[in-house]
């Protein structure tokens, strides 16, 4: 009697030997195609929500830029635009391009990444590959950002997913055997302050000392968020380097345009005009964290719209309260973080004279 291979129609066969009924087992070119129509699932939507996250944030970020473009011409009053500025359907026409290109560059590097992956996982096995697919499957999607502009170097970008991906080493360096020693300084109660410091000193000095080292869209946030007229950081540059004052005169003329009448000397503060010391702190303190707020709501609202919409219908209030306490927090943040550095500012001049 033949006991091979279970014919379609049966549910199960016997052993051979022991006669016992031996479940039929499905066959392995329906789990492959299983399998390959899941791979191809997976990279489809990897590809679909990566271009869906780089073209709304982007986009989000493009949106409120040129409404507060608009706005401050609005406010200002002025309808010419300065030479060599971009007009308003210039700016939507970049803002677009930029939209496009952000999600081309998001969506063919999850794209890329997750193919790379199951190819890798089907021709060398899932198990044995788990260890080094992954960055093999990073370094080869990596060059999408070329999709950003063939012609435009976006080194801050790279630094920061650089950063990223040293955070997620240190992580594992922490749990691993060998290298969790070399890691260890990493797991300090406030290390992350520390190193916080550190970076802050950079920032800042290149801010006040050095602003043609910083990149344009960088050093025009932290003018924004400074609060501080260039003719103001122009003086607390002589101040820090030792200088004598050269423009006295137009840090006067600054004062009086804002509507404060004040006759300035060397020795005296130009930092807040004729405020106190901790008056100008916690003036400037709320006046930050009204120009952190446009920078925070589309930080936390449009991942909450497009890579939380699902979970925004089912939990729509619990989604927007985290959204609203993540936007308030890092307002807060932003707005406290400049007002401490004036106020060690000023507090390290008093004590000078």
């Amino acid at each position: 009697m033949d006991y091979g291979d279970p014919t379609p129609e049966d549910s199960f066969s016997r052993c051979p030997k022991c006669r016992a009924a031996v479940s039929y087992s499905e066959p392995s070119d329906r789990r492959s195609e299983e399998e390959l129509r899941r791979a191809i699932r997976r990279c489809t939507e990897a590809a679909g929500k990566g271009f869906a996250i780089g073209a709304g944030l982007k986009g989000g970020l493009a949106l409120f830029s040129i409404l507060a473009r608009l706005k401050s011409r609005r406010t200002s009053g002025s309808l010419t635009r300065k030479v060599g500025s971009l007009s308003n359907s210039e700016a939507i026409v970049i803002a677009v391009k930029e939209t496009l290109r952000y999600g081309l560059f998001l969506g063919v590097f999850a794209g890329t990444f997750a193919s790379v992956d199951e190819l890798i996982a089907t021709i060398g096995g899932r198990k044995r590959t788990a260890g080094w697919r992954s960055m093999l499957a990073g370094a080869i999607a990596g060059p999408s950002m070329l999709l950003t502009g063939p012609k435009t170097q976006h080194a801050s970008l790279a630094i920061y997913i650089f950063m990223r991906a040293a955070v997620l080493a240190a992580r594992c360096g922490i749990k691993s055997k060998r290298l969790g020693k070399i890691c260890k300084p990493l797991t300090w109660k406030h290390g992350d302050t520390f190193l916080m410091c550190l970076s802050s000193s950079q920032i800042l000095s290149a801010y006040i000392l050095k602003q043609d080292s910083l990149p344009s869209s960088y050093k025009s946030f932290l003018n924004k968020h400074g609060g501080k007229d260039l003719v103001i950081l122009q003086g607390i540059k002589d101040i820090a380097s030792g200088m004598p004052f050269t423009n006295l005169l137009e840090v006067e003329k600054y004062y009086k345009s804002v509507g404060v009448d004040i006759k300035l000397d060397p020795n005296m503060k130009i930092v807040h005009g004729n405020q106190s010391c901790t008056g100008h702190v916690l003036s400037f303190l709320f006046q930050a964290y009204g120009r952190a707020l446009p920078v925070y709501v589309p930080v936390y609202l449009i991942p909450a719209l497009i890579v939380h919409r699902q979970g925004l219908l089912k939990r729509p209030y619990t989604i927007l309260g985290k959204s609203l306490l993540g936007t308030a927090r890092s307002s807060l943040f932003l707005s406290a973080y400049c007002a401490s550095a004036w106020l060690v500012f000023i507090s390290l001049w008093s004590f000078q004279l």
